[in-house]
């Protein structure tokens, strides 16, 4: 069962502008001073970026790209990849902590940046190019942004402890076998659960940040 299933929707956030753009260094770089409630949109990033500074690079009109201005949430990051898995449906899963996959291929990806109780949330999804070894997904853009911000809202607005339900769900993690990466480190084990943060839990070790790989 998804968050639509959630009853009480007075926390909602309510989106007051949508920022249409052609051009932009990254959407992210827009949004971050704009007022919660805005969206920024793009047709093509010249400096698109993903976790640790990876760039992220698709041809003009190819991809959903757009930033989402919101109040934080506990779970954030999990908040947003359930939103984002729930908008694209087509049997997208999680990759912890912020990959979209489809059929084990990458079809998008999440970055976060947030500033005090404002969080600015940022999507890239394929859809009518990848790169290679990575998917797209069949659908529209306007139509994959709209159920995006229906589920954005729901995400946000839901209680830590059902975002995290929802996470489990999704999640193509959680039961694999994982190499994780550190800076100075890295073990393999079985990634187990996550926990109220929105960790992940590898072989009885708490991970708040790193690469995972799956193993099998």
């Amino acid at each position: 069962m998804g968050l639509g299933a959630i009853e009480d929707c007075s926390r909602r956030v309510t989106v007051e502008r949508i920022v249409r753009l052609g051009a932009v260094t990254s959407t992210q770089d827009v949004a971050r001073d704009l007022p919660i409630g805005s969206v920024v949109v793009a047709d093509f990033q010249t400096a698109g970026r993903g976790r640790l500074d990876r760039a992220w690079e698709s041809p003009p009109g190819t991809a959903l790209l757009a930033s989402f201005v919101t109040r934080l949430h506990p779970v954030a990051p999990l908040a947003a990849g359930v939103a984002a898995a729930e908008a694209c449906a087509h049997n997208v899963g999680l990759k912890w902590p912020n990959d979209l996959v489809l059929k084990g291929r990458k079809v998008g990806g999440i970055l976060l940046e947030a500033s005090g109780q404002k969080v600015v949330v940022g999507f890239g999804i394929n859809l009518s190019w990848a790169p290679p070894g990575a998917a797209r997904l069949p659908m529209d853009a306007v139509l994959l942004l709209d159920r995006l911000r229906d589920r954005m809202k729901l995400a946000f607005s839901a209680p830590p402890e059902a975002v995290l339900s929802r996470w489990r769900a999704l999640s193509v993690t959680l039961g694999k076998q994982v190499r994780v990466v550190l800076p100075g480190e890295t073990f393999e084990g079985l990634a187990d659960d996550v926990d109220e943060a929105g960790h992940l839990i590898v072989g009885g070790r708490t991970i708040a940040a790193g690469d995972i790989i799956h193993l099998r």
